[in-house]
């Protein structure tokens, strides 16, 4: 069972969304630099089926998006509300953001919209870095993955990189 720390309606965590993040807990990845520590400790309330459905009821008419901020210690449960919101709520598309550095073989991709990897590692930058190790992917219709990291990238000076 996920856990999450709490929610919000963000506008930058996935492109051309409104997304309602849902910070999930448990990370086993410990990353130096995380700006989220606060979800290290497997602890907040119990993230079902019927919980999730009501944290996208709440923000009805809102939201394009629903996005797993976290669930690296239980990717096949990500996988599994992913199919949940699939199933219950169509209109939305749906994005995992994990620490890890790999896509994992335990969620089926096509389940996804968007699926950013990586941990942050400050010397490298976030996602709008040209030096990030962060990468962010997108479902193509075909349904293939395109890396699209490029496109948070800021204008950098070519001497900083």
């Amino acid at each position: 069972m996920l856990h999450y720390i709490n929610t919000d309606v963000v506008f930058q965590e996935f492109p051309d969304e409104v997304t309602l993040a849902i910070n999930v807990s448990g990370c086993p990845c410990r990353c130096p630099g995380c700006h989220s520590k606060f979800l290290w400790a497997d602890r907040g309330e119990d993230l079902t089926d019927e919980t999730l459905s009501a944290l996208i009821h709440e923000t009805k008419g809102t939201i394009t998006c629903v996005g797993f901020m976290g669930g690296d210690g239980d990717p096949a449960e990500v996988d599994r509300l992913a199919q949940h919101v699939l199933s219950h709520h169509p209109h939305l598309k749906i994005g995992w953001y994990t620490g890890r550095t790999a896509i994992s073989p335990l969620i089926d991709q096509q389940h996804f919209d968007y699926i950013k990897v990586g941990p942050y590692l400050r010397h490298l930058g976030g996602l709008d870095s040209p030096r990030t190790n962060q990468r962010m992917y997108r479902r193509s219709p075909d349904g293939s993955f395109e890396d699209i990291t490029s496109r948070f990238w800021k204008a950098h000076d070519d001497k900083n990189l």
